[in-house]
């Protein structure tokens, strides 16, 4: 079952639309009242689309988004507003939104445009997972993500499904920064302090399982993330 976030401070239209996505569109819905509440939802659970009210108590619609965009580039965003002036249809797609729909508006026509964007984003899903590579040469290793291996001179490491799926968000972004919030929320589903301890464990093994060849490096990027320097 898709699963929705919709952030609508309005608690009638909020309970109709929930209601209506749930029965008709068979969607799992989540609602908060305000974008504070929402953004603690979008980080503890995993959501394929949002819903996003503009006017806010809290956090605005729109730095909501912001917000959700700086650690998921690929989840489809639809705003919702009474207000209907070009300026904010402009500032809606220049913060990533994929659709914008002027209240009042029909349930009809928003489960619509919901199912139009999540079929569209499960084809862009799998066309991009399908071209995101698996086998990374790093140094005087080679690790194999579908196998969970690293290997160095016919010595092999099996890594748990937490490691290889470090390494390989590493791997992907080689010699440039990763940063500790997109890693937290991609494998843990939230960036809280305990998982961030967590995290240390994991990246701690990793160094380790690469120690033996000098010119592979995990290294800490100050107030940002992690960095894999290979030579």
């Amino acid at each position: 079952m898709r699963k929705i976030l919709l952030a609508e401070d309005d608690p009638n239209l909020g309970e109709i639309l929930k209601d209506y996505l749930e029965l008709k569109g068979k969607f799992d819905v989540k609602l908060c009242q305000d974008g504070e509440e929402a953004l603690r939802a979008f980080g503890r659970e995993d959501f394929d689309l949002c819903i996003l009210d503009v006017m806010m108590p809290k956090k605005d619609g729109f730095s909501l988004g912001k917000e959700i965009r700086r650690v998921n580039e690929a989840i489809p965003i639809i705003f919702a507003t009474a207000k209907g002036m070009m300026e904010d249809k402009t500032e809606a797609f220049n913060l990533g939104g994929d659709d914008y729909i002027t209240k009042p508006f029909r349930v009809e026509e928003l489960l619509l445009r919901i199912n139009a964007l999540l079929k569209r984003s499960s084809q862009q899903d799998r066309t991009t997972e399908e071209e995101l590579p698996v086998n990374f040469d790093l140094g005087e290793y080679h690790f194999d993500y579908t196998t969970q291996l690293i290997s160095r001179y016919g010595q092999q490491q099996k890594l748990s499904t937490k490691e290889a799926e470090l390494l390989r968000m590493l791997c992907l972004k080689k010699n440039d920064v990763l940063t500790r919030e997109e890693a937290l929320i991609k494998i843990w589903h939230d960036d809280n302090y305990f998982n961030g301890r967590s995290m240390d464990v994991f990246l701690s093994k990793l160094r380790k399982y690469l120690r033996d060849d000098p010119k592979v490096e995990i290294v800490n990027v100050h107030g940002k993330g992690y960095k894999l320097l290979v030579g």
